[in-house]
């Protein structure tokens, strides 16, 4: 097939601002995203949103912010003219949610485009309308002061991308996600949506980010309910909002949103910190639910880096992902059991009743300890040391219940039932137990330190030159994780001492998995993370198990470990440890009242 050649020429601004489209408008939800941005950088307390056909037959945006001068609404929608810029330092420290003077002339191409606008201070609005890229005259026309867009008959002159739209009730719930979106970021301002002529949605503005009710309303009563808020500053970057307790989780990432310097976009980076975050308490193939404002200087990171902004590009992106790692890290350390949700973890709620710290089991990991030994020594001592440390305990005092409450029953040597204020707490003991061993391992393992073990014969390994370049940089890190790793060639490593605890596994596999992770965000946890998996084996087998007749005492003493153990909501495995009962809803059980 021959390809038609043509000299160079510019091209019509038409086409150029079509093509713009392209990479702009990929669907009616970009176009009122671009739109209500807009009308936000504008200062706009009320945005209304009137819809027809999801969003194809028309786009009504009425806001009531600063408006625009007459003169001005033809540079509004020719191409690259914005108010928001003017030199390379403002795009370095971007501080508005548009900045690229795009929106407005891409839309306009590809729709019948009409812009109203009253500046502040005006005697009279103006009117200018778009017919597929052709800008009409400017027209007087009353107006109050602020801006309506209107945007008919989406993609009307560009027929092959109308095809690619899909039924009006998936256009219309891409629109809805994205105001569920700014939703939450924005609860100052109010936002009406209709749809084919009906009223469909009212977010009130009358919150602000330390308000739950956007949270409430964008999210339902269950993650509310579930939210533990997260507030956190260091080192020039500040994390906020809320996570859900990971007994409230997710079979997707519908419930995930982030926000950098107020823009919600969608970052690797900071997903993957999450992820690890959450590893050590979340069932397999389940996923965390968030709302996270992240905050630095606007020019520590970069915003322009997609067309329609989705994504950024941190400067430091190792240290944004260690920041939000160890803070959500940190912050889920504290939820255990028996502990109520939606409190600041920074500063945990007072419960009302104190425990002295539990003791650790003194287990000490040496090079050559054999999994057996770890899981026979925790099995003969945890139970009994949570046991003498009970006794001391009076069984009741003036300070009132624990949260736990006091054992009453077993039920089928499984669970345990106990007794607190609210009503019914039942406990799965193997699973509590487990999480409990589990994590005085770690506690012992992190004591002692990741111990080495100098290999006989220094292994060779066939790397890619960029893997080798890492190794080569990261030489330092990897020695903290217990790898004595040196270049030996252009595409070559030798590996003298492994991590000693992981020795016996497929050491090798375990180094690219490093690399990899240094490579991609900066740092890794696949060591550590391998090692919990070891130590969560031995907590299991150390476990009590089902059908184990406890004495009430003995019952008592685990729910107070589980009190006192950090992430002791949640097994090894990511499966609650327990749950609670409370005595409103047994008298519903029984019809209690009616």
């Amino acid at each position: 097939m021959s390809i038609r050649q043509h000299s160079i020429r510019q091209l019509p601004d038409t086409l150029i601002n079509q093509i713009a489209a392209g990479e702009v408008v990929e669907r009616p939800a970009s176009v009122v995203k671009e739109l209500v941005e807009n009308a936000l950088d504008a200062g706009a307390r009320r945005i209304d949103i009137d819809l027809e056909e999801g969003g194809v037959r028309l786009i009504r945006i009425r806001d009531d912010g600063g408006g625009i001068p007459a003169d001005e609404l033809p540079l509004a929608v020719t191409r690259h003219a914005t108010s928001k810029i003017a030199s390379i330092e403002d795009l370095e420290a971007v501080a508005t949610l548009g900045f690229r003077g795009e929106a407005l002339p891409s839309v306009a191409s590809v729709s019948r485009f009409s812009l109203i606008s009253r500046h502040n201070g005006a005697e009279h609005g103006a009117m200018l309308q778009v017919d597929g890229g052709r800008i009409g005259q400017v027209m007087p026309q009353s107006h109050p002061s602020g801006t309506t867009v209107e945007v008919r008959d989406l993609f009307y002159n560009v027929p092959a991308r109308r095809k690619f739209l899909r039924a009006e009730r998936t256009e219309l719930s891409h629109i809805e996600e994205w105001l569920r979106s700014l939703a939450l970021a924005r609860p100052d301002v109010e936002l009406r949506v209709s749809h084919n002529g009906k009223p469909s949605r009212r977010w009130k503005g009358e919150g602000d980010l330390l308000s739950d009710v956007r949270l409430h309303e964008a999210l339902g009563q269950d993650f509310a309910r579930n939210a533990l808020r997260v507030d956190h500053s260091g080192a020039g970057l500040r994390l906020h909002g809320w996570i859900a307790q990971p007994a409230y989780n997710r079979a997707s990432t519908d419930q995930q949103y982030l926000y950098v310097n107020g823009r919600a976009v969608r970052d690797r980076n900071v997903a993957h910190a999450v992820r690890q975050a959450f590893s050590d308490v979340l069932f397999h193939g389940r996923h965390p639910a968030y709302v996270l404002f992240l905050e630095l200087d606007p020019r520590g990171v970069d915003v322009n880096v997609h067309p329609a902004k989705h994504e950024v590009r941190f400067r430091e992106s190792r240290l944004v992902h260690d920041f939000v790692y160890r803070t959500l890290h940190e912050a889920l350390a504290e939820t255990r059991a028996g502990s109520m949700p939606h409190h600041d973890v920074s500063h945990p709620a007072s419960i009302g009743w104190t425990m002295p710290p539990p003791r650790q089991a003194g287990i000490g990991l040496q090079v050559g300890d054999a999994s057996a030994a770890y899981a026979a020594l925790y099995a003969d001592s945890a139970m009994n040391e949570v046991s003498e440390s009970f006794v001391s305990m009076p069984a009741d005092d003036e300070q009132g219940m624990p949260p736990l409450g006091f054992a009453i029953a077993q039920l089928h040597g499984i669970y345990i039932l106990a007794e607190n204020v609210d009503g019914m707490i039942v406990v799965d003991m193997h699973a509590a137990h487990e999480r409990i061993g589990y994590e005085k391992l770690k506690t012992a393992h992190d004591g002692a330190g990741l111990r080495t073990q100098p290999l006989l014969v220094p292994a060779s390994m066939s790397v890619s030159e960029r893997e080798a370049d890492i190794a080569e940089r990261e030489a330092d890190t990897l020695a903290k994780l217990g790898f004595e790793v040196a270049r030996s060639g252009p595409q070559s490593l030798l590996m003298r001492s492994v991590p000693a605890l992981l020795a016996q596994g497929d050491v090798e596999a375990l180094l690219r998995d490093v690399l990899a992770d240094l490579r991609e965000h900066g740092s890794t946890r696949r060591i550590e993370e391998t090692r919990d998996e070891l130590l969560s084996t031995m907590a299991c087998h150390g476990a009590v198990r089902a059908n184990r007749r406890l004495t009430l005492h003995e019952m008592n003493a685990l729910l107070r470990e589980m009190e006192a153990t950090e992430r002791s909501g949640q097994c090894n495995h990511g499966r609650p440890t327990w749950t609670r009962f409370n005595l409103a809803e047994m008298d519903r059980w029984f019809l209690r009242g009616r």
